[in-house]
Parts: structure tokens; C-alpha cells; sequence
């Protein structure tokens, strides 16, 4: 049976995964370099959210909840704003000479997208839980 516990479940599953890509792009904020050692500042990523349950194990299952369909790169331009000709990584040539790159990653839009995280995972489980005793308040009706 695929009820509203499955379904809360699967809530608490997608803002799980949507809190960890929120932790990755504050842990990266000020990622300026790529595993080779080149310039190439981190991209913020962003968790995208679809409708249905892939892994539900019936086909109805499947219609119901919610998963991260996947996890978005900003590919916007990089806009350097700091001007630093002195910065070991500040652009050597081009348009932006002189000026350092920066991540896209702003720590204020993470925070709260954080706190909006825990609170749909927290409406979640408060959704479990009424589910829990509505059930068991059922049961004991039948009994």
C-alpha cells in the first residue's frame, strides 16, 4: 500500500537531498580553483524538484511524492565585482584584468533556502506523525 506515510517519506527524502546541495555550495563559496589548479570558480548548483516517486516499488506509488529530478549548475557568466590587481587570482589578461572571480554562491540566499529546507522537512514529519495516529486511532476503532 502506498499511502500518505510513503509520501511524506519521499518529502523528507528530496529536502534531505536539497539541504546537502545547499551545504556543498556554502562549503564551496569561496572555491576559486579546479582540481587542476586552474582558475574556474564553483558554480552554484540547485536541487530541482519533480512529481512522482521513481522508486516506488507499484506503479500508483509512482504517481505519488516527490524526488530531486536533478541537480541544476549555474551556467551563468562569471561577473567578477572585486577589483584586486594585487590577488594571486586575479585575471592576468582579457576583459577582466585585474579583477578576482567569484563563485556566484551568495552565503544569505544559501541560508535561508537552508532554513526553508528544514522547515518543509520538519511539515514532513509532523505529516508522518499525524498519519501515525489517525492510523492508529483507526485500528483501534476496528478493534
Amino acid at each position: 500500500m502506498y499511502g500518505m506515510l510513503d509520501i511524506s517519506t519521499s518529502g523528507m527524502i528530496a529536502q534531505r537531498q536539497r539541504l546537502d546541495v545547499i551545504s556543498s555550495n556554502l562549503a564551496n563559496q569561496n572555491a576559486l580553483f579546479d582540481a587542476n589548479g586552474q582558475l574556474n570558480p564553483y558554480r552554484r548548483r540547485s536541487a530541482l524538484f519533480a512529481p512522482g516517486n521513481p522508486s516506488a516499488t507499484t506503479a500508483q506509488g509512482r504517481k505519488f511524492g516527490v524526488h530531486v529530478a536533478k541537480i541544476d549548475v549555474d551556467s551563468s557568466p562569471v561577473q567578477p565585482r572585486v577589483f584586486d590587481p594585487d590577488s594571486p587570482q586575479a585575471f592576468k589578461s582579457g576583459p577582466f584584468k585585474g579583477y578576482v572571480a567569484e563563485t556566484g554562491v551568495n552565503s544569505t540566499v544559501e541560508n535561508v533556502n537552508a532554513l526553508e529546507a528544514m522547515r518543509a522537512y520538519e511539515a514532513n514529519v509532523m505529516a508522518a506523525e499525524a498519519t501515525k495516529q489517525m492510523m492508529a486511532s483507526a485500528l483501534r476503532l476496528i478493534a
